[in-house]
């Protein structure tokens, strides 16, 4: 599996919401705490700071794979000098 999450104490979706929360928002570890605390989940941001560690390679990876490529030929404005 991609992205194991065994031995860790939360749950596969909590860590993954948590990681895509981080790179998709201007959102400070401390944020996230604070946001998991308003929900009922004591998460420290230090796990949080270990997760997004230990995962953003692999999301990154797997992003990379469903990308499609934007375009095969690209010109050059005129004005840039």
């Amino acid at each position: 599996m991609l992205f194991d999450t065994k031995g860790h104490s939360f749950e596969r979706q909590i860590i993954m919401l948590h990681v895509r929360w981080y790179l998709s928002y201007k959102l400070s570890y401390r944020d996230l705490e604070e946001m998991a605390a308003e929900r009922g989940l004591e998460v420290d941001h230090t796990a949080v700071y270990r997760w997004v560690m230990k995962f953003t390679p692999g999301l990154e990876k797997a992003v990379r794979r469903l990308k499609r490529p934007s375009g095969k030929s690209w010109f050059l404005d005129e004005s840039v000098s």
